[in-house]
């Protein structure tokens, strides 16, 4: 982890050499139709680096202590893994199929990978980038979580209109729960899963326990994706240009925020103080406080930003 300095004024030319490592936390944005990914502070504003990945990059995830980011290139069938500190490819893993969604288990040793062909999702072996298994699950699957014990991997199934649930340590899925129309991504947060359903323009939210649906939240159009912060649920409206925001409690709508052009991937910064929003035909991330609902600041990226997965990486 990159610690933060604190220098006085007198020591200016010492701050801009340690400037590199002298940053909040960070956003790694994929940005599809420039082939890269931006690494952004989220206290400056200011791009730290730009990694060219090709391959038309989407899917994001991070190691659990933060050394790693894991970018998902469907054209080119890759996972490319970045060293976080120094912004270089350390090394390409090559898959098969249309690789799109990606989670890592929470002890870091596997990824998984979800095949939009082929309705499975690779797991791999983190170290190695080694297939260990290829779980079958229902059609286009997209969006994947993991719940924090690291026992179940979720996956939303698109075009089957439901959540695949997979035992992880024997690579077989167990159970199925259906969900609104197109479910793309999914969210686990204290004990519930949450899926983006675009078809239907809702949240369907699952008890993961029980293996059932309990409840659905209407957003507004072509939702994509889901987070949690300050007891709300934030949901990108892609195609209505909003982040709907609703009360985890009661499944109320409390408002809609507007933010840049096909609102994509979305997440909280470590403190949970801020939602963090890519624009994808803006070129932009939108900055939310969490409390008050407010776009409190916007920062450039790539071109074609999507950042489709969990992309927030402490550096404190």
């Amino acid at each position: 982890m990159a610690l933060r300095f604190w220098i006085g004024a007198a020591a200016g030319s010492l701050a801009a050499a340690l400037s590199f490592w002298a940053v909040a936390d960070e956003a790694f944005i994929t940005n599809q139709s420039s082939d890269d990914v931006s690494i952004i502070d989220l206290d400056t504003g200011e791009t730290r680096a730009t990694v060219k990945v090709g391959g038309k990059p989407a899917g994001i995830a991070l190691s659990p202590n933060g050394a790693y980011a894991y970018v998902v290139s469907p054209e080119n069938k890759t996972v490319s893994v970045i060293d976080t500190v120094n912004g270089t490819i350390e090394r390409r893993i090559t898959l098969e199929g249309g690789p799109l969604g990606i989670a890592v288990n929470p002890n870091g040793e596997r990824l998984y990978v979800a095949d939009w062909y082929e309705a499975r999702i690779f797991a791999i072996d983190a170290k190695t980038g080694e297939i260990v298994a290829r779980i079958p699950v229902g059609e286009s699957p997209s969006g994947l979580a993991i719940t924090p014990d690291g026992a179940l991997l979720l996956s939303a199934d698109r075009d089957s209109n439901q959540v695949s649930l997979t035992d992880t340590a024997t690579n077989k899925p167990i159970a199925t729960v259906k969900t609104g129309a197109r479910p793309f991504g999914i969210t686990i947060h204290e004990g519930r899963a949450y899926t983006a359903d675009v078809g239907s323009n809702t949240v369907t939210v699952i008890d993961i326990a029980a293996r059932k649906k309990i409840g659905t939240v209407s957003t507004g159009e072509r939702p994509y994706a889901v987070a949690f912060a300050k007891g709300k649920g934030f949901v990108t409206d892609q195609y209505a240009n909003t982040v709907t925001v609703f009360d985890m409690d009661t499944l109320k709508i409390i408002g809609k925020i507007d933010v840049g052009e096909y609102p994509e991937g979305i997440d909280i910064s470590v403190d949970g103080a801020r939602v963090i929003v890519a624009n994808w035909f803006s070129n932009t991330i939108s900055v939310i406080n969490a409390e008050t609902l407010d776009v409190i600041d916007e920062y450039d990226t790539g071109d074609g930003p999507r950042a489709f997965g969990l992309f927030i990486r402490e550096t404190k």
